[in-house]
């Protein structure tokens, strides 16, 4: 497997344009699709971007095969990369404009960010900007993850309203913290990463996340 080749997914609503140059600047050689059919032998790494709202992505991802796709690839092993919306879609369950299946590769849902804090102070929804990533309490390190060589307390870029609420504890690779209210940043099982956050977009750290997946 070479470390340089990426398949990224388009299914109109991504961040695709920062996401492929952000994966080059790494070294990648990145190759974008737009419809399964375009597969004809399975990725080394696949990479799925995503903004905008739960419901709209995946029935696009629906539409243009990808659902398929997506869980044939991921039962070769092989890895997997979501990203924000991208990374929403792994789960079983999502909220937004009603409530809709996802890929169901982890289980859990996802919701709505609280818009209140545990004293009942208001909160701002989208949660936008810096935030820092912190290890959930079953995590004792993030070694042989995406997260290797990030340090907690370091941030990442955020922009959502919704965030993933896994099942299990075990599938939580990172934490954020919106002033008290404890926010899934980061999700894995075995080679299949989410991030909340979007590492195209949070400068040095962001691109030594997407360098770590390359290595995978």
């Amino acid at each position: 497997m070479s470390d340089r080749d990426v398949t990224v997914i388009d299914f109109g609503t991504g961040n695709l344009l920062n996401v492929v140059r952000a994966l080059e600047h790494c070294g990648a050689s990145v190759r974008v699709i737009d419809q399964a059919t375009q597969v004809s032998t399975m990725p080394d790494r696949l990479v799925l971007p995503g903004v905008g709202a739960f419901s709209d992505a995946i029935a696009e991802l629906n539409v243009r095969g990808f659902d398929d796709l997506i869980k044939r690839y991921v039962d070769t092993g092989r890895p997997f990369l979501g990203i924000c919306v991208g990374a929403q879609l792994l789960f079983e369950v999502g909220e937004e404009y009603g409530v809709h299946s996802g890929l169901g590769l982890i289980p859990g849902r996802v919701q709505l960010i609280p818009a209140v804090d545990s004293v009942g102070r208001s909160l701002r929804v989208p949660h936008i900007g810096w935030s820092n990533l912190v290890r959930p309490p079953m995590r004792a390190a993030w070694d042989d993850t995406i997260l290797a060589a990030v340090k907690p307390g370091e941030s990442m870029y955020f922009v959502h309203s919704y965030a993933p609420v896994p099942t299990h504890e075990v599938h939580r690779l990172a934490d954020t913290y919106y002033h008290g209210v404890r926010i899934c940043a980061a999700v894995a099982r075995d080679q299949i990463f989410g991030c909340q956050f979007h590492p195209e977009r949070s400068a040095t750290m962001g691109l030594g996340i997407l360098s770590a997946f390359l290595k995978f």
